[in-house]
């Protein structure tokens, strides 16, 4: 093979190897594309998910109840919850004679959940959560349940039921007009 043979070779491949290369990444754009669309089809996003519950955000203090066997007691609550990284994720922190709580919610876009993260001077857990008619639930359990709405007076309605007898029962009640400044 001459000097001239190898230049001619190189010319004729050139042309060859940029096609090629042209088809390759199209064709791995393309499936990009497709990988992405089929997983994104048909499931929601954490950002649209976690939009349903604007509902709860904002700056609310009132009376939060707790029912008991010898007695209910009232005392003065406020709770801030605010939207965090771009509307991904909800935090709830919660100050009152009684408790004093820090909460995390998200959407688990995989699992197609919401989880309900809260942490106490004790402790923490993570519980799934659920939106439907308005409300947000949280399961402990099969027989402990927190349900979050607002009422049609504009005011955060959060309480807690413990199932006794086949009926739920309130273990306590926080109704929560926004905070006048």
């Amino acid at each position: 093979m001459t000097h001239n043979d190898n230049i001619s070779s190189s010319i004729t491949m050139k042309p060859f190897k940029a096609f090629s290369s042209f088809i390759f990444y199209k064709s791995l754009v393309l499936l990009l594309l497709v990988c992405y669309s089929a997983q994104s089809s048909g499931q929601a996003t954490s950002k649209e998910k976690m939009a349903q519950l604007f509902f709860m955000v904002g700056d609310w203090e009132g009376i939060s109840t707790s029912f008991k066997e010898e007695g209910d007691t009232q005392v003065m609550a406020h709770e801030v919850v605010r939207y965090k990284v771009d509307g991904h994720l909800i935090t709830l922190d919660l100050e009152s004679e009684t408790l004093t709580l820090h909460t995390v919610i998200y959407f688990d876009e995989k699992e197609q959940t919401y989880y309900y993260c809260p942490f106490y001077k004790t402790g923490t857990g993570k519980y799934k959560g659920s939106y439907a008619d308005n409300q947000f639930l949280v399961s402990f359990n099969e027989r402990k349940r927190l349900v979050f709405q607002r009422t049609p007076e504009g005011c955060f309605h959060e309480y807690g039921e413990q199932l006794k007898d086949g009926k739920w029962v309130k273990y306590f009640e926080d109704i929560l007009p926004p905070k006048q400044n």
